[in-house]
């Protein structure tokens, strides 16, 4: 087992990095036009001036947390967009002054859910986006708003406090699934120790590729620091001493891509599949944007599969794609490897990890097609093991100390694995987060019996859920759909913005019977559904939500 001093956090990973990259920039932050909302150039900050703001943060907290009769160690809540400097800023500011960074992303935008999680944590207080403030009433907790700008601190003066001594079991950081259960998302404390692998695997995955000649890979962010997904794969940047490109939004545009590579020196993209699928299909159409692509020494995707067109066509015109595949609770946790097409879309687990892949009790889970390759057809659940050193957090596992996440492969070859989805009813959204189709059909069926006879809920890879409904009802269907939008109002109200039906575009009414079915037990199969509707999904999608696939 690990001594306490051994184990790394994401703040001895920034100390030991300050030291070693002092004037290497550590992020690029943009310069937004007003008008616009483009971005018109960005700033480079140092490393040692990264050390130094989080330090100037850190400072402040402990100063205003101090008034407020708030100890070290305490849990703090951060209801924060993620996706800027500042705000990393503040979470690193935070746990500089020794306190536990619970983490909300502003995709929760339900305050009641806010703060029944802040009991669950007992947390102490809630550093607060300014663009929440008018909708949190009623917080059970001292609420703070959080500086927009560094020159919004004011705590030069102030000491820097001293940080405590910490056990490998302590937790360091709170964050939540990415679906809710039972209407609320889970807590997912993360120990020091769990830290530290999250320090080691990120270690692997952000390596340099040793492909060019350069002084220092420059990478962009891939979603909010409020979720694990970049705050993981900062942990990695930071200990090769890599810089971070802050864009305009995460679905940034082809063009803005073009601009981080010829304005920041950008070599190696992380993104969301969904998001990273525009820029392969753009650059069907746009020779200087594949040149570009070409020339990128890595570009990882994650969260989703690539539809396998796009794939296929990526290999074959010199991308070098690479797959991850992990979750919240555990972090990432299997890596495809560079090379020959068929080896880049299979995953090998992260070395120095427990892992098992056992054969579940049904294999009827799979519904998508056997693969051309010629492989093991057994369906295997990834299981991490409780001696594993990311095993999640104790609350989290089964009855056997194990952590089972759901997630399905089949063994291609010996130690590599194809993903198959999921043994459950989770679908992943468009940035990779989860939702529970089970939950949203279960309400439908409770709230409007009398109306739906049937129903599904599909949208893996899309923006939203939609929901497909057979009826025996007589009533119009625009009317029918107001009608169950209103019933299940209440319900999607607590939900994260991604697992909502908000819009009656998203309630489609079919014919009784037309949706697909298992012969034997005559379950709709939401797969095959998503499979026999596309067309209309894409059109819906297409017209409703600006860029989604």
């Amino acid at each position: 087992m690990a001594h306490t001093h051994t184990l790394k956090s994401h703040l001895s990973v920034l100390q030991t990095s300050a030291s070693l990259y002092q004037t290497l920039p550590a992020f690029y932050v943009p310069q937004i036009l007003s008008d616009s909302g483009d971005v018109e150039s960005w700033e480079p900050v140092s490393y040692i001036q990264f050390l130094f703001h989080v330090e100037l943060f850190a400072r402040h907290w402990a100063r205003v947390l101090k008034l407020d009769g708030i100890p070290q160690r305490s849990v703090i809540g951060m209801w924060l967009s993620g996706m800027t400097y500042i705000d990393v800023l503040h979470i690193y500011g935070l746990s500089r002054a020794g306190y536990i960074p619970q983490l909300f992303s502003i995709r929760l935008p339900n305050p009641d859910v806010v703060c029944e999680l802040l009991i669950k944590a007992k947390a102490r207080a809630l550093l607060v986006d300014p663009s929440f403030e008018s909708i949190l009433k009623g917080c059970p907790v001292p609420t703070h708003r959080a500086a927009m700008t560094i020159y919004d601190i004011d705590s030069h003066e102030a000491p820097l406090p001293s940080l405590p001594t910490l056990r490998e079991s302590d937790i360091v950081f709170v964050f939540h699934t990415s679906g809710s259960t039972s209407g609320t998302p889970k807590l997912v404390p993360c120990s020091l120790s769990w830290l530290d692998s999250a320090v080691t695997k990120s270690y692997q995955i952000a390596k340099p590729s040793g492909q060019t000649e350069r002084n220092q890979d420059v990478t962009v962010w891939m979603g909010s620091m409020c979720h694990i997904a970049q705050t993981f794969m900062f942990l990695g940047s930071l200990q090769h001493g890599a810089c971070t490109v802050q864009p305009s939004k995460q679905a940034f545009s082809s063009h803005e891509l073009s601009l981080m590579i010829r304005d920041c020196g950008l070599n190696r993209i992380n993104q969301f599949a969904t998001f990273l699928t525009h820029h392969l299909r753009n650059s069907r159409q746009n020779p200087r944007l594949l040149a570009l692509l070409q020339s990128l020494d890595d570009v990882l995707y994650s969260g989703l599969a690539l539809p396998q067109e796009e794939e296929k066509w990526a290999h074959g015109n010199g991308i070098k794609l690479r797959n991850l595949f992990g979750s919240t609770e555990c972090g990432a946790m299997l890596l495809s490897t560079r090379g020959s097409e068929d080896t880049a879309t299979l995953l090998q687990p992260l070395k120095g990890m427990s892992y098992a892949f056992f054969p579940i009790a049904s294999q009827s889970a799979a519904e998508s097609p056997q693969t051309e390759q010629h492989c093991n057809t057994t369906l295997l659940e990834l299981v991490i093991l409780k001696e594993s050193p990311d095993c999640p957090d104790g609350s989290l596992r089964a009855a056997d100390g194990h952590f089972h996440t759901g997630d399905l492969f089949q063994e291609v070859r010996p130690g590599y694995y194809l993903s198959k989805g999921r043994d459950d009813d989770w679908i992943k959204s468009e940035n990779s987060l989860r939702c529970d189709t089970k939950a949203i059909e279960d309400n439908v069926r409770a709230t409007c019996g009398d109306l739906v006879t049937e129903c599904v809920v599909v949208g893996n890879g899309r923006p939203s859920p939609a929901l497909f409904i057979e009826t025996n009802s007589e009533m119009p269907q625009p009317k029918l759909k107001r009608e169950v939008l209103r019933r299940t109002r209440q319900f999607h109200s607590r939900r994260y913005l991604h697992e909502r039906i908000t819009s009656v575009d998203l309630i489609v009414i079919v014919e009784k019977g037309s949706l697909p079915r298992t012969a034997t037990k005559g379950n709709v199969r939401r797969r095959a559904t998503e499979e026999a509707f596309r067309t209309l999904l894409d059109k819906i999608y297409g017209t409703e939500w600006t860029g989604a696939s």
